[in-house]
């Protein structure tokens, strides 16, 4: 190693705490490599204006290097590579990004790794969310260069051997940006799964199977990630299950190839009824008894977690998790939440593009299944068939009208009356907020799950559980 280049602006909103456990360098650096003087620069570096890159560009630098573990959001590419363009154009030099792929916990790094020119043109472009090696061309006889040393810019010592030699022709593969924006985070929820299910040593997972529409959605996404003969989905049908969604259940899981097993909670529900008959004696049933199937349900998967080495996989979506309409050790029991962060309109979205595929679409995906979930799932109004004829809509606001809310609460931190003047009905408003506060305490106790919007609960919006804060 010749020199040392420490990264100078250190975030410290969102997942970062990089000023906690970090101490910024000074100043930017360049190196001289094969007759050309290249910038270096570590992430957040290149996403502010002015030094390290600007200082390193009057230093000299014709190539400005730049590279990154850039935590994934639906859209995050293309903010990303506008972003480096405008560094591009305002230092007048080339830019190269090369940035992380993979899932770490709850974070997706998507790739994505590009070339800039100095006009803001890309030149070349890899893959999201898959490995790649781009090999591009540059000529530094045709790179601009503002020569002469900078104050706050250190050169290091000059690499051994090398080339950017070139026959006058820049860039190299131009990947197109994956669309729609459903068939993007797709592959982000599928890289997270995959990688987070690999690393951590997993052989297989489960997940409740119910015939509504998050199972489905978490089941295709487990079976393209992993393939289907490393998943198993359990059918637990109880006295208020509709013979239509356990058929549907089943058909989905027969569509996509895996293994299947079914433990009926009937017999289950009758012992802890008769168990707590004594101590409930006269109290009218609510939702406790409803809970109850949940947990019974909870419990049984991680029993079969637990004699086979699985890794279970819950089911509930962003929209359930913000407002609380969850149960503890129910359906949040289980090692990682896949969905956590995927809105249910986004849900919804999400099973019409799979379904969507065709064969050659579908066939790239591990599952290679077109069409897995049966119509049905989709075009049923959701429900958690907790007791006779139940609907979510009993109990929450349409799931447009919510989701509207809690994207404006939650990931933009616009209050109640602010909201209340974009138009959203008061009483949804005031009703969900509320429960949006009531509820981290749950969320304290859900398992991690995959980051695809701009904030997601945990690390990003970290609030108190007890507080008097109110607007």
């Amino acid at each position: 190693m010749h020199a040392v280049y420490r990264k100078i602006h250190l975030p410290n909103y969102g997942v970062f705490d990089e000023q906690r456990y970090f101490t910024p360098g000074v100043g930017g650096a360049t190196i001289e490599f094969a007759g050309a003087r290249l910038g270096l620069t570590v992430c957040e570096d290149i996403w502010l204006p002015g030094p390290p890159t600007s200082s390193e560009a009057a230093g000299g630098a014709q190539l400005v290097l730049n590279i990154s573990a850039s935590p994934y959001h639906a859209g995050k590419g293309a903010e990303r590579e506008q972003m480096l363009a405008e560094r591009a154009r305002e230092n007048g030099c080339y830019v190269a990004f090369c940035g992380l792929v993979g899932g770490q916990d709850e974070l997706v790094f998507d790739g994505h790794s590009c070339l800039i020119a100095p006009d803001g043109t890309t030149l070349a472009r890899g893959a999201q969310f898959s490995e790649e090696l781009v090999l591009c061309t540059l000529d530094p006889a045709r790179a601009p260069s503002r020569q002469g040393p900078h104050d706050d810019v250190a050169v290091l010592a000059p690499l051994d051997g090398g080339s950017v030699a070139g026959d006058g022709a820049d860039g190299g593969p131009l990947t197109a940006e994956l669309a729609p924006r459903e068939a993007e985070v797709y592959r982000a929820l599928c890289l997270g799964l995959h990688d987070y299910v690999v690393k951590n040593g997993f052989r297989h997972v489960a997940l409740g199977l119910s015939g509504g529409i998050d199972s489905a959605l978490v089941a295709c996404l487990a079976a393209d990630a992993l393939g289907p003969d490393r998943v198993t989905a359990v059918v637990m049908p109880s006295p208020y299950s509709t013979g239509a969604t356990q058929g549907d259940a089943r058909e989905l899981a027969g569509r996509l190839g895996v293994g299947l097993r079914e433990l009926s909670i009937a017999a289950v529900m009758d012992a802890y009824e008769k168990a707590l008959s004594g101590e409930f004696e006269g109290a009218a049933p609510d939702i406790t008894e409803e809970n109850l199937q949940a947990r019974i349900r909870g419990n049984l998967l991680m029993a079969l977690s637990n004699k086979f080495g699985w890794l279970v996989l819950t089911t509930g979506n962003k929209s359930e998790m913000s407002v609380g309409y969850t149960t503890l050790y129910g359906d949040l029991a289980g090692g990682f939440a896949v969905i956590k962060d995927v809105p249910k309109t986004l849900v919804y979205a999400l099973c019409r593009w799979r379904n969507g595929l065709d064969a050659g679409a579908a066939a790239e995906l591990t599952g290679g299944v077109a069409s897995p979930i049966p119509a049905s799932i989709i075009e049923r109004a959701p429900s958690a068939e907790l007791r006779p004829d139940q609907r979510d809509i009993d109990s929450l606001p349409p799931y447009d009208l919510l989701d509207r809310i809690l994207e404006g609460y939650v990931e933009l931190d616009r209050s109640a009356e602010q909201l209340v003047a974009e138009g959203l009905d008061a009483d949804a408003v005031a009703r969900t907020v509320r429960l949006v506060d009531l509820a981290e305490y749950k969320r304290r106790q859900a398992p991690p799950g995959i980051k695809i919007t701009p904030r997601a609960f945990g690390r990003d919006r970290r609030m108190p559980i007890t507080n008097a804060y109110r607007g």
